[in-house]
């Protein structure tokens, strides 16, 4: 496979990160990387051909095809083919309306597939091209949506490819420093060609409306705001672990035999409450809540309320008692 002869500030920047981090795309292993074909898996494929006789990767590409317009299937073969010129193996995925028929069911497929691909391959990381830019625009949608700080925090550099297997392939995003005026720069410059979805401009999606009509605002009122935001989102990201680690301490003085000990955990501060709640609640594998619904079970099990129950994503329910908070698998 050829390697690009070029070195320009770009790769010095990302090769700079890897010193820095050498377990982020450890030298010689296989790198799965999800190739869109936009300019950001672009950009990231280009940087990464210049550094590979630096760090020793292998390389494979997978791209999914949504469907989601006339032209895809002829997207993905042409990406095919300019791979090819570059000897460099890319599988294709197709998907059917029922896969990808929303935004989270289109991601929730991608995972999947990468999942199985990297699985196939022994393949132990698994490359995304997120920006900045999609870190800002994750940040606004959840900000929006009701979260907490690990909603805030999302989009994060390392994190498992799938959140039921953290022993499993890990999923990578070497380019959360870039930003999407960065990306198009770089296919500019390494002369890589683009396919462009026509899908990104596609209203019914809400990522697209904060891309092209919430951030373009914010950047002309206050210029460099997607990359500050990006930012905050990591400083979130951070304190978030801090918490985790803290929670987990506190939480092993309130364990019971059938869960969690309500007389204890009802005297706390109900942020405080709140926060533990939420802690152990991830740690039972329990689907992801909004902000309001959590304050609503910080609440229910607080000092003065009576025992009750509560529906929790994943078939499962909340039960309190005077004495203890437990979780019930539905029949």
């Amino acid at each position: 496979m050829a390697a690009s002869k070029s070195w320009l500030p770009w790769h010095d920047t990302l090769h700079r990160q890897l010193l820095r981090q050498p377990n982020l795309l450890p030298k010689g292993t296989t790198l799965l990387i999800a190739l869109s074909g936009g300019q950001d898996s672009m950009a990231l494929l280009g940087l990464l051909l210049g550094l590979q006789h630096l760090h020793h990767w292998h390389f494979q590409l997978w791209h999914g095809d949504h469907g989601w317009h006339d032209q895809s299937a002829t997207m993905a073969s042409e990406l095919k083919a300019w791979c090819q010129v570059k000897e460099i193996d890319l599988q294709i995925s197709r998907s059917t309306r029922e896969n990808t028929g929303t935004e989270a069911s289109a991601r929730s497929w991608r995972y999947q597939e990468l999942a199985a691909l990297s699985q196939q391959l022994c393949c132990r990381t698994v490359l995304t091209a997120h920006t900045a830019s999609d870190r800002a625009e994750t940040l606004l949608l959840q900000l929006a949506r009701g979260t907490d700080l690990a909603g805030l925090g999302s989009l994060r550099q390392i994190r498992p490819l799938q959140n039921n297997d953290p022993t499993g392939p890990r999923l990578v995003r070497p380019l959360l420093s870039f930003s999407r005026d960065d990306t198009a720069q770089i296919c500019e410059d390494l002369q890589l060609p683009i396919w462009i979805d026509p899908s990104n401009a596609n209203p019914a999606f809400s990522r697209n409306r904060i891309r092209n009509d919430v951030l373009p605002v914010l950047e002309k009122l206050h210029p460099g705001c997607s990359r500050r935001i990006a930012q905050l989102s990591e400083r979130v990201s951070q304190v978030e672990d801090s918490q985790r680690t803290l929670a987990t301490l506190a939480l092993e003085q309130l364990r019971c035999e059938r869960g969690l000990q309500r007389n204890a955990l009802k005297v706390l501060p109900e942020a405080t409450r709140r926060l533990l709640l939420h802690h152990w609640l991830q740690e039972q594998c329990v689907g992801t809540l909004s902000a309001s619904q959590l304050d609503t079970l910080s609440l229910a099990i607080g000092p003065g309320r009576p025992p009750g129950s509560r529906s929790l994503p994943g078939q499962m329910t909340l039960q309190w008692t005077q004495d203890s908070v437990q979780l019930v698998s539905k029949p």
